[in-house]
């Protein structure tokens, strides 16, 4: 085996891996990755354990290696992404919400998606947004404020 790959857990860990095991429901990831972490502890090569995992070797040295620079928690459990900040604060949607909620601008029967995507810069509300977030939002509020008979009128 090589030493790269080698992982020795203690029992504490060994507990906790089982526990995690048997614990009930669990991200597909964290099993797989105790299940790697578990037969590397127990002699098994990173390909041994790749090929009974269906995972590549990659992954699995990848585990060994988490699991050897931090601990049991770094090599199971993956780090929180940042992900890209929301367009809309829940002060804006709120105000978007009600700018749908009322009629819409004079000569015009209904409010549009597109309507109101240029109502909404127009009047300030937020300094840009686009179609598809409007729409977006709406959807969440189950609101279809382009058809004639609506929840929020009549």
């Amino acid at each position: 085996m090589k030493k790269e790959s080698q992982v020795r857990l203690s029992r504490q860990e060994r507990q906790e891996l089982r526990r995690l095991l048997h614990g009930g429901l669990q991200p597909v990831r964290t099993v797989l990755r105790a299940l790697a972490l578990r037969q590397l502890a127990g002699g098994q090569t990173v390909r041994q354990v790749a090929m009974n995992l269906a995972l590549t070797p990659k992954t699995v040295w990848l585990t060994s290696q988490r699991y050897r620079q931090g601990d049991l928690e770094r090599a199971l459990y993956e780090r929180p992404r940042p992900g890209k900040a929301a367009v809309l604060s829940a002060q804006d949607r709120q105000r978007i919400m009600s700018l749908v909620c009322g009629s819409p601008p004079q000569g015009r029967a209904r409010w549009t998606v597109r309507l109101l995507t240029e109502e909404v810069v127009k009047r300030k509300l937020v300094p840009r947004v686009g179609r598809e977030t409007i729409r977006v939002l709406l959807k969440s509020h189950e609101l279809k404020p382009w058809r004639g008979k609506n929840a929020v009128r009549g």
